[in-house]
C-alpha cells in the first residue's frame, strides 16, 4: 500500500475517498511505513505521533462513510514543521533552548488545516529557529536530500521538503522568511509557494513583513487548494488582510497567453550555473510556446543585500531577546554571532533597511505595472554537500549569498513560487522562480502550471 499511495496528490486522495477506493486509514498506514524507511536514511522528521495520526484518520474515515467530510482536504496526510505549533505536541525549533513542554494551540494555518480535516502525524526538521538556508542543527542533526543523500535538501523548510519529495505526504507545511520554502522546493523537485505578506494569517514575528506561513507539494493544483484552506481568517493576525474566498484551482487552467512576462537572469547578482541557466532557458521558452510575451531584462536587485542583512540580523536578535546568557551560549555558535552582531545596528539604520523594504515594494508595483510576471531561476546553483552552511564561503560568505533570488521578494512582500523545470546532468533538482505583483497568486499558480504542464518532469525521489 505505501508503493501504491506514495504517488498520488491531495486532490487525487480526496478523489479516492469519495469513490470509495481508498480509505484515510489505510493512506496514513503506509505513509507511517514510508516514513519509517524514508527517515533512517534521510532524517527529516523529529516528532512521529503515529497514535494521533491513527486517530485523526479513523475519525476522517467516518466522516467520509457518512458522506460527510469536512473538505477536499479531509483524511489527507500533512506533515507539520516544527516552527508551527501543533497543539499537544512540542514546538521545539530545532533547539536546545526551547522545552519538550506540549504547545496548547495551533498556529493559525495549522488550525485551518485541522479545521479541513487533514490528519497530522508527524514534525519535521528545521535548522535552530529556522534561520538559514539549510536544515541542519544541534538538536536533530543532518537532514538529506532524497535525489542525492549526500546533498543537502535547502531549508529551513528541508524536512517538510523530503517528506513530500519522497511520497510519506502529499503536503507538508512551511514558513518562508528568505526563501525557506523556495530553495528546498528548488533543491528536491517540488513546488513551493510564498505568497504575498498578509494573505495568510500567522502569528506575528520580529521578521515583520518577511516571514510567510506556507508550504510544498508535489503539484500546483495541491498547493492551490492548501492555499484555498490555510487562507481562511484566524483573528489572531491582526495584519492579514480581508479574506476573499477565491479558490484558486479555477484559475489554473487559463493558461498564459498574452501575459507579460519579463525574464532575468540574475537579477545583478552574478553568474548562474551552466545546468541552472539552461533549464531556466527551457522553461521560459515553454511559457513563450503557451503564448505569454516573453522579454529579457536587466532587472539589478544587488543593492539590496545589506539590507537583507540588517533585516534578518535584528530580526532574530528581537525574536531571542527572551532566551537567559545560558541559553545564548547554548545556540549554535554561527546563530548567536547573527544574534549578537545585530548589536551594532543603531535604530536610524533598521528604519533606513525599512524604508529600503518599501521603497522596494513600490519600485517592484511598478515594474508589474508593465510585466504581469517576472521568471528568474530559483537558485544559482543546485543542492550542495550536506552539512555545510554555504558551499563555499569565498564565493558565499553567508547563506543570503548563495540565495540572492528567494529573499528580495520577502523584502517586497509580494509572491513567488519555485516550480521543478529540470535537472543537473549529476541528476539535481533544478527549479524555476515565478514571481508575481502583490496578491497576483493567481497569475503564479497559472503560469506554474504550464511550466508543470508542458515541461513534466519526476518529483518522486523515493521509488
Amino acid at each position: 500500500m505505501a508503493s501504491e499511495t506514495s504517488s498520488l496528490s491531495a486532490v487525487e486522495l480526496a478523489r479516492a475517498y469519495r469513490a470509495r477506493q481508498l480509505s484515510p486509514v489505510e493512506v496514513i498506514e503506509a505513509s507511517l511505513t514510508r516514513l519509517d524507511a524514508v527517515d533512517k536514511a534521510l532524517n527529516a522528521f523529529c516528532l512521529v505521533d503515529e497514535a494521533t495520526g491513527r486517530r485523526m484518520a479513523r475519525a476522517s474515515e467516518a466522516r467520509w462513510l457518512r458522506g460527510e467530510p469536512l473538505g477536499p482536504l479531509d483524511g489527507v496526510p500533512v506533515a507539520v514543521k516544527d516552527t508551527n505549533h501543533v497543539s499537544g505536541w512540542p514546538m521545539r525549533f530545532g533547539s536546545h533552548t526551547t522545552a519538550e513542554t506540549p504547545s496548547g494551540f495551533d498556529t493559525p494555518g495549522v488550525a485551518r488545516l485541522r479545521e479541513a480535516g487533514a490528519v497530522f502525524f508527524a514534525k519535521t526538521t528545521t535548522p535552530e529557529y529556522g534561520w538559514k538556508g539549510i536544515t541542519h542543527g544541534p538538536l536533530t542533526g543532518v537532514t538529506r536530500n532524497p535525489w542525492n543523500p549526500a546533498k543537502t535538501p535547502g531549508g529551513s523548510s528541508g524536512g517538510a521538503a523530503v517528506a513530500v519529495a519522497t511520497g510519506v505526504c502529499p503536503l507538508a507545511t512551511g514558513g518562508d522568511g528568505g526563501g525557506s520554502i523556495r530553495i528546498p522546493a528548488s533543491f528536491t523537485g517540488l513546488f513551493g509557494l510564498k505568497t504575498s505578506f498578509g494573505l495568510v494569517p500567522n502569528f506575528a514575528h520580529s521578521l515583520g513583513t518577511l516571514g510567510v506561513f506556507g508550504g510544498l507539494s508535489r503539484t500546483v493544483e495541491d498547493s492551490a487548494l492548501m492555499l484555498a484552506v490555510i487562507g481562511r481568517p484566524d483573528a489572531r493576525d491582526a495584519f492579514a488582510v480581508p479574506y476573499r474566498a477565491i479558490d484558486y484551482r479555477e484559475s489554473l487552467g487559463q493558461g498564459v497567453s498574452g501575459l507579460r512576462i519579463a525574464y532575468a537572469r540574475d537579477l545583478g547578482f552574478g553568474a548562474v550555473e551552466t545546468d541552472v541557466a539552461a533549464a531556466a532557458d527551457r522553461g521560459i521558452a515553454v511559457l513563450a510556446k503557451a503564448g505569454a510575451v516573453v522579454s529579457e531584462v536587466e532587472l539589478d536587485l544587488s543593492a539590496l543585500r545589506p539590507v537583507m542583512g540588517v533585516m534578518w540580523r535584528s530580526g532574530y536578535s528581537g525574536a531571542l531577546r527572551h532566551l537567559s546568557g545560558r541559553q545564548l551560549q547554548m545556540l549554535e555558535p554561527e546563530l548567536l554571532e547573527l544574534v549578537v552582531s545585530a548589536r551594532q545596528f543603531s535604530a536610524a539604520e533598521l528604519q533606513a533597511a525599512q524604508d529600503e523594504c518599501r521603497a522596494l515594494s513600490a519600485r517592484m508595483q511598478a515594474f508589474h505595472g508593465d510585466y504581469d510576471l517576472l521568471v528568474t531561476p530559483t537558485m544559482p546553483i543546485p543542492a550542495f554537500d550536506a552539512g555545510l552552511d554555504t558551499p563555499d564561503r569565498t564565493l558565499f560568505a553567508e547563506w543570503f549569498d548563495w540565495t540572492p533570488f528567494t529573499w528580495p521578494f520577502n523584502l517586497s512582500r509580494q509572491p513567488a513560487a519555485s516550480v521543478p523545470c529540470g535537472f543537473t546532468a549529476g541528476g539535481l533538482p533544478i527549479g524555476l522562480q515565478v514571481v508575481g505583483g502583490a496578491f497576483r497568486e493567481d497569475l503564479v499558480l497559472r503560469a506554474s502550471r504550464v511550466v508543470e504542464r508542458d515541461l513534466p518532469q519526476r518529483t518522486l525521489a523515493w521509488d
